[in-house]
């Protein structure tokens, strides 16, 4: 896992918003599943650091997300609603 993880870091630079989106999701759901794993094993240093460096991982792809494309949630600082000026999903023929 810690490989396939640090291969979609290594890619940030040269993917495509659907595939950093993918690199989202696979990040955030490696972070749940290792925070509930660590419920259970509190103790195991090796997952404790891979639950940070996913976490940093997800914040670093998350910040390159939104500045190329704009707000991922209501949380992150903008300008602009951008999502306004694009086509919404069912717009785009993309189901």
């Amino acid at each position: 896992m810690m490989e396939y993880q640090e291969g979609l870091r290594n890619n940030c630079e040269n993917t495509t918003r659907e595939e950093m989106i993918n690199q989202i999701k696979s990040l955030k759901f490696s972070i749940i599943e290792l925070g509930l794993y660590l419920d259970t094993h509190p103790e195991d240093k090796k997952a404790i650091c891979m639950h940070k460096e996913y976490c940093k991982q997800l914040k670093d792809i998350e910040d390159k997300y939104q500045k190329m494309y704009g707000p991922l949630t209501i949380y992150w600082p903008c300008n602009k609603w951008r999502w306004l000026e694009t086509p919404w999903p069912w717009e785009r023929g993309n189901y």
